[in-house]
């Protein structure tokens, strides 16, 4: 009697359970799934700026015919440009970082230690800004004062949107000062030995012309005032 009323037990609940999940996998690959929503609200956030920015270039224009060209500013240009809301052009510098390949495994050695993290991006930025850079790009997207960067499994998320490796920072400025600037990082010189070690990505170049876009996003800040 006792075994039937267990057979009976378990039947109930295999049932229950079907129901529940009514056809689905209740052990999902939640992570897969998340990686898949990230990629696509980036998707999506890259559309909507896109939108953005076109409707605020029609704004200007429509502004400029109504009201006419306002005078140039010099002060106010420079200010722009240095808070990355106009597009520059310049010789610079751009360094490319990525991850050790999918086949290096040494043994004992952690898989945070074989990825590119924010804090060496971020590392690589710092050093540039030292070496005197007037303006910065990661990915393509010009950086600002608000700009953060923040790591999401094996991406990073970058105003809104997610991106894989390999990472491409860029500076226009003094070419040599931002070479300097970069060799004399500490963190750098550590990410150069898990390169070594490791056989993760990086890469040098110099340019004689890089064209960098305006922010099109918004700056998150409406208020400053000084102490």
């Amino acid at each position: 009697m006792t075994t039937v009323l267990v057979c009976l037990l378990a039947g109930l609940m295999m049932t229950v359970a079907s129901i529940a999940a009514r056809g689905t996998d209740l052990r999902s690959d939640r992570t897969a799934n998340l990686r898949d929503l990230i990629v696509t609200q980036g998707n999506r956030n890259t559309e909507l700026r896109t939108e953005a920015e076109a409707l605020r270039d029609e704004v200007e224009q429509l502004s400029a015919q109504r009201f006419g060209a306002p005078p140039v500013d010099r002060a106010s240009t420079a200010l722009e440009v240095a808070a990355g809301l106009v597009a520059v052009s310049g010789p610079g510098f751009r360094v490319v970082l990525t991850d050790a390949p999918n086949d290096v495994r040494p043994a004992g050695v952690d898989d945070d230690s074989l990825v590119v993290h924010q804090q060496d991006i971020q590392a690589v930025v710092n050093a540039m800004w030292a070496g005197g850079a007037e303006a910065v790009t990661i990915q393509g997207q010009r950086v600002i004062a608000t700009t953060g960067i923040k790591c999401v499994g094996n991406t990073v998320v970058l105003h809104g949107i997610p991106y894989a490796p390999p990472y491409v920072i860029e500076a226009i400025g003094d070419v040599n000062q931002i070479e300097a600037s970069i060799d004399a990082s500490e963190h750098i010189q550590v990410y150069l030995q898990y390169v070594d070690a490791y056989g993760l990505g990086y890469e040098e170049q110099r340019l004689n012309q890089i064209d960098m876009p305006a922010f099109a996003g918004s700056v998150g800040v409406t208020l400053a005032r000084s102490q």
